[in-house]
């Protein structure tokens, strides 16, 4: 798989001095709050969220591995294998698939038109 610690990765001297910036938002003693915008800045340099990016937020924050990890897994925002020029996501959850047009009919019709299924490119 793409995604395994061997992915290089590591923050730009620009994007360092970005998570300086964040973590300065954060009361001493509770910098691991930033973990979800540092992610994201990660995200946004790699285009993706290698484990090796999740390895350095963990780091940085100075939090065990695994605490980043369930962070990077909960939340849906956060691209853990590579993905297409047009990333396009659809709410499934039974909010979004009530009402005149849900989701499924949203789903649906990307399907029909562009001949893709969810997770393909």
């Amino acid at each position: 798989p793409e995604n395994n610690p061997d992915t290089p990765f590591s923050f730009t001297p620009e994007n360092l001095k970005i998570c300086d910036a964040i973590i300065k938002n954060y009361p001493v003693g509770h910098e691991a709050a930033a973990v979800i915008p540092i992610l994201d800045l990660a995200q946004r340099q790699h285009g993706w969220l290698p484990i090796s990016a999740m390895h350095a937020t963990a780091d940085l924050l100075k939090m065990p591995n695994m605490r980043v990890y369930e962070v990077a897994t909960f939340y849906t925002m956060f691209n853990r294998e590579p993905v297409g020029k047009y990333f396009v996501q659809i709410c499934t959850t039974t909010p979004c698939m009530l009402g005149g047009v849900g989701s499924d009919v949203i789903l649906q019709a990307i399907k029909d038109d562009l001949g893709i299924n969810p997770g393909e490119t």
